[in-house]
């Protein structure tokens, strides 16, 4: 299967290929990847960074979040905001590093890796790493030896990987594929099951949820669980907008 092109600075590897990469204060460019950038955000970093503020979704979303829908995009895109510093800091970053360091997103624990997975026609995902070398970065200069596999366990990827592939159900469905468009409401259906989880739970809860049935006291009590409850999400988002 053919791989879209890479940047010049981005190199596919292997799991197993070593690399050499260390990131801590002691490195001169500490915290400058948590300056200049657009960080997009998943679900699962959306419930973890809310959670790790203490706010509800739609206070984190409001406070936090920049939504975004190009005129020919299908789905909404969701960045972490920035502060206006002069530098585009990032609004959890402090001299001392990360301030929601132990629910950071996954593009800041896998950095300088990125992982792809792609959804395949037996709904297996294939998936690939690459390695990105910024000409800031000079964590490449420490002498610990990483790799792929490893790096990403001792990030704490795992969990941060099965919600994105479990979202890649949708954003891959054959349905997108082939051209779907989203309408408004289903826009708005994508936001809410993925990104507004208190108020996904608020109309479920109260039979207000498109598509539902009142559900029991064993579901209430299990979707009391956020991360049991984005994949219920994830679920219900699927059947609304792909049902035949």
């Amino acid at each position: 299967m053919s791989h879209p092109l890479l940047p010049k600075n981005v190199t596919r590897i292997e799991k197993e290929a070593t690399f050499r990469f260390s990131c801590h204060p002691s490195v001169v460019c500490f915290t400058d990847c948590c300056r200049q950038l657009e960080l997009a955000l998943t679900p699962y970093d959306v419930l973890r960074l809310k959670k790790g503020c203490g706010l509800r979704s739609e206070e984190f979303l409001d406070r936090y979040v920049i939504i975004e829908q190009e005129e020919h995009g299908t789905f909404p895109r969701f960045y972490l905001t920035m502060i206006d510093d002069g530098r585009a800091s990032c609004v959890f970053v402090s001299d001392a590093g990360c301030t929601l360091y132990q629910d950071r997103p996954g593009a800041c624990r896998a950095y300088p890796l990125g992982r792809a997975a792609i959804r395949q026609a037996d709904n297996t995902m294939e998936e690939f790493f690459v390695l990105l070398q910024e000409s800031h970065c000079q964590g490449f200069q420490e002498l610990q030896e990483q790799n792929g596999a490893t790096y990403c366990t001792e990030q704490g990827m795992a969990i941060y990987n099965h919600f994105n592939d479990a979202v890649a159900a949708i954003l891959q469905h054959e349905q997108i594929r082939q051209g779907k468009r989203l309408s408004e409401n289903q826009i708005e259906q994508f936001i809410l099951a993925l990104y507004n989880l208190d108020q996904f739970r608020t109309l479920l809860f109260t039979g207000q949820l498109a598509g539902t049935t009142e559900v029991d006291d064993t579901i209430r009590q299990r979707l009391v669980d956020e991360e049991e409850l984005l994949l219920y999400a994830i679920d219900w988002l699927k059947n609304i907008l792909f049902k035949k």
